[in-house]
């Protein structure tokens, strides 16, 4: 196979928009606008002018994120009421807004939650890590503390987990709705593909190998922006690295050739298969989309079920004598979480919320062990310690924490990137213009213009390694990072991703019974978990080995210089210190694992806590090892499954929502 077949095959014919009418304002109408017409004059009359929030619903959801705003979206939809509460607000956001925006996303100080975790028990460990802060004593975690959840600053990246991970559940569980065959029509509900032009169109025939989804609620996109195929730079580090890459995984399969690059193609995910790809991203016309849209759209269409009551600090689930969960108590108030980038002093207005039908709880990896421990569900030891009343001792509430490792390959170029010349990532230059004009160039990216899936040993029996190019300088997360895009142009950045971990010995705490402070959090990185033959730390390193190898001769043509690791670690030996040293992750998962409770488990296969009626938890602490390479579309995922099983479960007591259009099971609403 020919050279530029390769890189064809690879980057697969960049840019097939779907033609559509620009949008330049945000997708959906912001909190208090005006409802449709078809309400009745009262209620538009009330909702115009900011009524109370209603005190109970059918059901009450803690978090807007890809699990809680998806539930609750569904739910509503299926004719029940539903009341979310939000910790953060609904901040007009430009960083929200701008694909290749995300990095200022993450720092913005309206949404921004900071976590401050431990990797290691040992402190000396800890500070070898140059990313560690001395005056917080951790590693700074960022979170998102807005409508929408994660999905406010995530990197917009829409890549599908291993069918091995949905199989082990069903394994776990003896459950076989868990079953990758069937899980993948939660995938097909959801998504909107817009990145597959003749896979759409032979959809409409009845024909979808690919069996991605077109007619759900999540636009999926793919970013090839004319600048950068133009910038001779970036063909040439497409071409180097596609042509390594080849070397190190051999030619692409007929299933990786015919999906064009698509790392969510069916037949790709089905056979196991890995190489070069592009990263699909969850924006509609290169604008961000998320779980903030879904549930402003579903309030427009449904006013009267849905409530979203914003600046809502859950603080404990009440429940009766029966151990049946029947509301959630909240402090109503703004930035009233210590994690808050600038939190406030005022101590907040207590409230309480019903619940007719049930609590579910998508607070997050973790707040949502936290919220339980607090409500009186969690290890023993934990509740005696913080003089908590126990209402059901599960010991694994907060244990099983995982996350992925990543580390960075930096290196620096004698002369920017021609596409990024003048590019400020402000409002003030002519690339932004651009964008918000015409819906084309640079900032329709998120930047990542080239991905290899690989695996780090024959072994594997999935890939396990996902290795992301960035045009800037990213050594990981610290507060300020994100002024570094703006500062240096002149960088190419190989980011090295371990999936499939192997330890799961890491802790969510309570540090206090007041759910206005942080829990402590320690991942117990490499040696200090549970990964004892350290197959996780040698993952790694073959990872920087290959991404080296893909980079090799690209030295001359772009002048390039390794900066980290750089000479002082040139072998395999002595990347492992490297990599104890300055690894990160940002995909925590896994402190309220479904599984049998007898071994460990916390939650049933239908997401129920063990122990209590009335409570669920969706949201990325379920999984009981790491999904995928990257959570996302996992959660998404689980949120469809959860709506449908609870939805269910209503009608087979006799519960079915009020005036129910049975859209649970189908699409969701456009916008």
């Amino acid at each position: 196979m020919k050279r530029r077949d390769l890189l064809k095959a690879a980057l697969a014919l960049p840019a097939l928009r779907i033609p559509r009418t620009a949008d330049l304002t945000r997708s959906a109408p912001p909190s208090g606008s005006a409802p449709p017409a078809s309400v009745g004059p009262a209620r538009r009359a009330a909702v115009q002018a900011g009524e109370a929030a209603p005190t109970s619903a059918d059901f009450v959801v803690v978090g807007s994120g890809a699990g809680g705003g998806t539930v609750a979206a569904r739910l509503v939809e299926a004719g029940y009421s539903v009341i979310v509460l939000e910790a953060g607000g609904d901040p007009p956001s430009v960083p929200y807004d701008v694909p290749a925006f995300h990095p200022f996303a993450t720092e913005h100080e309206a949404m921004r939650w900071d976590f401050f975790v431990h990797h290691y028990g040992d402190p000396a460990k800890e500070r070898n890590d140059p990313k560690y802060l001395t005056d917080k004593g951790g590693v700074w975690y960022p979170r998102a503390g807005t409508l929408g959840g994660c999905t406010a600053h995530n990197a917009l990246i829409f890549v599908y987990p291993s069918n091995n991970d949905w199989n082990h559940l069903a394994d776990l569980t003896g459950d076989s709705s868990w079953r990758a065959e069937k899980m993948r029509a939660y995938f097909e509900r959801l998504e909107d593909c817009r990145h597959r032009r003749v896979a759409r169109f032979r959809h409409k025939l009845g024909v979808n190998p690919s069996r991605h989804g077109f007619d759900g609620w999540l636009p999926v996109e793919k970013a090839a922006p004319a600048e950068a195929i133009r910038d001779g730079k970036v063909r040439r580090l497409f071409a180097a690295s596609i042509r390594n890459a080849v070397k190190e995984v051999g030619l692409p399969s007929p299933a990786r050739l015919e999906s064009l690059g698509d790392p969510n193609d069916w037949r790709v995910i089905s056979e196991n298969e890995f190489g070069a790809c592009y990263t699909p991203m969850t924006t509609r016309n290169y604008q961000r989309v998320g779980a903030r849209e879904r549930l402003l759209d579903v309030r427009r269409r449904y006013p009267d079920r849905l409530t979203i009551e914003l600046n809502a600090l859950a603080t404990r689930v009440i429940f009766d004598d029966q151990k049946r969960a029947v509301g959630v108590e909240y402090l109503k108030g703004e930035r009233l979480y210590q994690a808050h980038a600038t939190p406030s002093e005022l101590p907040g207005e207590p409230r309480q919320v019903r619940a007719r039908r049930e609590v579910i709880l998508a607070g997050g990896v973790f707040n949502t062990p936290q919220l339980l421990m607090l409500s009186g569900i969690g290890p023993e030891s934990e509740l005696r310690r913080h003089m908590i009343p126990p209402v059901v001792v599960l010991d694994r509430v907060g244990r099983n924490l995982q996350d992925r490792y990543e580390v960075a390959v930096v290196n620096r170029m004698e002369h920017p990137w021609d596409m990024l010349r003048g590019a400020t990532f402000t409002e003030s230059d002519s690339q932004y213009e651009e964008w918000k004009s015409n819906r084309r160039g640079i900032y329709t990216t998120n930047g990542v213009p080239l991905c290899v899936i690989a695996r780090s040993t024959a072994g594997q029996p999935s890939p396990d390694l996902f290795c992301y190019a960035l045009l800037t300088d990213f050594r990981g997360y610290k507060p300020g990072y994100s002024e570094v895009v703006r500062e240096r142009p002149n960088y190419l950045t190989w980011v090295v991703l371990k999936g499939h971990t192997n330890n799961t010995g890491g802790t969510v705490t309570l540090s206090s019974r007041d759910p206005r402070v942080r829990p402590v959090i320690n991942f117990n990185y490499f040696e200090d978990g549970t990964d004892a033959a350290g197959d996780d730390l040698t993952a790694v390193v073959k990872g920087v080995s290959l991404v080296r190898r893909m980079t090799a001769g690209l030295q001359q043509t772009l002048g390039l210089v390794e900066e980290m690791p750089g000479a002082d670690y040139p072998t395999e030996a002595s990347l492992r210190d490297f990599v104890r040293a300055h690894a990160w992750g940002h995909h925590a998962s896994c402190s309220c694992p479904i599984g049998p409770r007898d071994r460990g488990g916390v939650l049933s296969g239908d997401f129920k806590v063990y122990g209590v009626e009335g409570v669920r938890v969706v949201d990325a602490s379920v999984f009981p090892r790491v999904p995928g390479l990257f959570i996302a579309s996992a959660v998404y995922m689980i949120g469809e499954k959860a709506a449908e099983v609870i939805a269910a479960a209503q009608q087979v007591a006799g519960g079915r929502g009020r005036g129910a259009e049975a859209e649970a099971g189908g699409r969701g609403g456009r916008y």
